[in-house]
């Protein structure tokens, strides 16, 4: 896993150059916004267990046939594992928003996913949905401008939206 200035940092080396004055004000944007990342972070995480929870439930409503007798995700040691499943990626976008980069999302928890669902013979569609609505409910309550610092966040926004979508698409 590489923070964005470790990467940084390792892709000039791997170039021999010193970091261009690009890099250099992309990195100073990132730690003007580092308050804004940690409110996410933080909103995030304390409001993990609704976020799984309200997704779960929405996901359920609209796949009944999966979560019913008969269906993949029937019995309750299968439920479970959903929900741990969608805490887990959760905790991983976190991971990457603070980061700011998506390998630790990619290499520890994506890596594979997909393969674990088709041979549980889970749809990855309906995973995929379930995450989605965990990034709807996550934007929502990262977003609300109450209690946090003040400023632009549509980029922090679309950053974290475009992590929940890699993990929508590792899936599906």
């Amino acid at each position: 896993m590489l923070d964005a200035f470790s990467r940084v940092v390792e892709q000039a080396d791997r170039k021999g150059a010193y970091l261009s004055d690009d890099e250099i004000n992309a990195l100073s944007a990132m730690v003007s916004d580092s308050n804004k990342r940690l409110d996410t972070v933080n909103r995030l995480t304390a409001n993990s267990s609704t976020i799984v929870a309200n997704a779960y439930r929405a996901l359920v409503a609209e796949n009944a046939q999966v979560f019913n007798a008969g269906g993949a995700c029937f019995h309750n040691r299968n439920q479970a594992a959903c929900i741990r499943d969608m805490g887990f990626i959760l905790r991983y976008v976190t991971y990457s928003v603070l980061a700011g980069d998506a390998s630790v999302m990619d290499d520890r928890c994506l890596n594979g996913l997909r393969e674990t669902y088709q041979a549980l013979g889970t749809p990855g569609n309906v995973v995929a949905s379930g995450i989605q609505k965990m990034k709807d409910a996550a934007i929502a309550i990262a977003n609300n401008p109450n209690g946090i610092t003040k400023g632009d966040c549509s980029s922090l926004m679309s950053e974290v939206a475009g992590y929940f979508d890699r993990a929508a698409a590792a899936v599906a």
